[in-house]
């Protein structure tokens, strides 16, 4: 396949005329989704260093963004419930296409060779700009497959309708592009340089892609003795060394991975700071809207994540072998420290807005209107689950300042490389390596570690179990930070949510008293935030909601569609196989 170049010194004439299509009509292709082809880099760009940090600046901004708000609910994570159809090759859900940003960094990785800017600054500017086109390119890999490489900005000479390249060609691409950037990275940034790209966000990711590559969602016929996770096992030992020799390791509390900035667990991190850059988290919509403004509904946990988390001795509730007993009347007991890091439950202390005394409620006639989870009530015009999320919340934020939340977001933390690690070192044969992650991550968390040392995890565990306990711990370590959906998909494990129903947990009486009973000494009690959680009874109710009650999730989204806005554009692009008219097979 032929490359496709653009010269930002096309006449804007020229430019416009490509853009609207008066003249060529053939130029419907890959880039047809760039808003404005005129909009070029003015003279001198690459010739100043202040203009060039601000031009990469823009493809930082554009490519990386904050939380991953309400991910949870594609999976067994949070409340929404996806249905049948919810991708389709008409609708743009689940689609990545993001060839706008592709050209940019190709129009810098072109034109900065010929400015002005000193040849060793130049180095690793460029190195940035390549990890920023290594990463773009792995997100349309998972999504989709094999697409077209484009390399140099585009000409109106060369050929527009291009083809895609083969899925393996793309990962090879992308490894090409991050042996780059690491070469010509420094270590790593800190100070007022963090959050920037460095060597150590290259390494990590390299570690990350190569996982990818070796899982199932790519080799279906092979899917964990493929030669793919030898070069996983490779890398993210690579990348591990590297990042214990920098200073990077698992912080001692896990609370303050998302409650402090620039320290040694987040490897890049999307920087937040008041007034300048705000509410990445999205606080107004994950708070309980009674001390929230403008939005609701976001990051819900269901019950099968509450019921994820094991006892404070590692072992899973009800396990006759736990040191604790476990009832539904007092599930928030005796848990896993990361289930209160995580979670609010009805009679949680969750002190928002500076009340130090505050606890959530959520029962009917107990909990204000648009906080409870009941038959009769529930939230405002959206449904409830009973329980919130506490991760990423800066709990002293006042209800009218719920908007200026600047925790960073951590899109590459130190824990992520330990559980890419420990998978890859599972499906090697390196089982002790994988074992001795699980042991330090909860040890980390503040679970017990028990007279055998081993933190309530089962001894001489066989591959397969390794391979479940490793993503049912990342299920609980990395709850809503866009995970769990990616990892079910990418092991070929959609299965387990197609089909699934959700459910909160919802209290139900008060002291014996239903919602209907309850006095005017008990609404005074709760204003004055004195009911504790076992003065309430619970009950599991499955999500009360006038759409779709169960989960859909066909074998067809192990690889979405290429929308076909562009296929209509640029008859080349073929389709993925098992959606409408395809013949491209997205796998290795």
């Amino acid at each position: 396949m032929k490359n496709i170049i653009y010269k930002p010194w096309l006449t804007k004439g020229l430019a416009l005329l490509f853009c609207l299509g008066l003249s060529l009509s053939a130029c419907n292709n890959v880039l047809e989704d760039v808003d404005d082809l005129s909009n070029y880099p003015g003279q001198g760009t690459f010739d100043d260093e202040q203009t060039v940090n601000a031009y990469l600046s823009a493809l930082y901004s554009s490519t990386f963004s904050g939380w991953p708000l309400n991910f949870g609910n594609y999976s067994n994570e949070s409340g929404g419930i996806i249905g049948s159809d919810w991708v389709t090759e008409n609708n743009g859900t689940m689609k990545f296409w993001p060839y706008d940003i592709i050209r940019r960094v190709n129009i810098m990785l072109e034109e900065l060779p010929a400015g002005q800017i000193p040849t060793e600054d130049q180095v690793e500017m460029e190195a940035q700009a390549k990890f920023i086109r290594a990463y773009l390119y792995f997100k349309m890999v998972y999504y989709h497959g094999g697409v077209p490489i484009i390399t140099e900005p585009q000409d109106l000479e060369d050929e527009l309708n291009v083809t895609r390249n083969s899925t393996a060609e793309c990962f090879d691409f992308i490894i090409s592009d991050l042996d780059d950037a690491i070469a010509n990275l420094p270590a790593k940034y800190e100070g007022g340089e963090f959050g920037k790209i460095d060597q150590a966000t290259a390494r990590a990711f390299k570690g990350k892609v190569l996982l990818y590559k070796a899982s199932p969602q790519f080799n279906p016929t092979n899917p964990y003795d493929n030669s793919y996770w030898e070069d996983a096992y490779q890398a993210n030992t690579q990348a591990k060394d590297f990042l214990d020799a920098n200073g990077y390791g698992l912080l001692e509390n896990y609370r303050d991975v998302f409650e402090t900035s620039q320290h040694k667990e987040n490897i890049f991190s999307v920087v937040y700071v008041d007034p300048v850059k705000t509410n990445g988290r999205r606080e107004d919509a994950v708070r309980p809207l009674s001390e929230s403004k403008n939005a609701t509904g976001g990051d819900q946990p269901i019950w099968a994540l509450a019921e994820a988390f094991p006892m404070k001795d590692g072992k899973m509730p009800g396990d006759p072998t736990s040191a604790y007993t476990y009832d539904l009347q007092s599930f928030w007991e005796n848990r896993d420290p990361r289930f209160e890091a995580t979670l609010v439950w009805n009679g949680a202390s969750y002190p928002l807005s500076g009340k130090a005394d505050r606890r959530q409620y959520t029962m009917s006639n107990i909990a204000l209107p648009v906080d409870a989870f009941g038959y009769i009530i529930q939230g405002e015009s959206h449904y409830r689950t009973g329980l919130y999320c506490r991760k990423g919340i800066m709990e002293e934020l006042s209800q009218e300042l719920v908007n200026t939340n600047d925790v960073d977001w951590p899109e590459i933390r130190y824990a992520e490389i330990l559980f890419n690690f420990a998978e890859s070192a599972n499906e090697t044969g390196h089982i002790n390596e994988a074992f001795q992650v699980l042991k330090d991550i909860r040890q980390r968390a503040g679970i017990e570690a028990g007279a055998d040392g081993n933190f309530g995890l089962k001894e001489g565990m066989s591959r397969e179990e390794m391979r479940e306990t490793i993503l049912h711990e990342k299920f609980i370590e990395m709850a809503f930070e866009g995970q769990r959906f990616w990892d079910l998909r990418r092991h070929r494990m959609l299965d387990r949510l197609d089909g699934m129903r959700k459910y909160g947990v919802m209290a139900t009486k008060l002291n014996g008293k239903a919602y209907n009973e309850v006095t005017p000494e008990d609404i005074t009690a709760a204003n004055n935030y004195s009911l504790m959680p076992d003065n309430f009874t619970y009950e599991l109710v499955e999500l009360i909601t006038n759409g779709p009650s169960q989960m859909s999730m066909p074998d067809k989204y192990y690889f979405f569609p290429i929308q076909l806005s562009h296929i209509d554009r640029n008859a080349n692009l073929e389709q993925n196989i098992g959606w409408e008219g395809g013949t491209f097979d997205p796998t290795l």
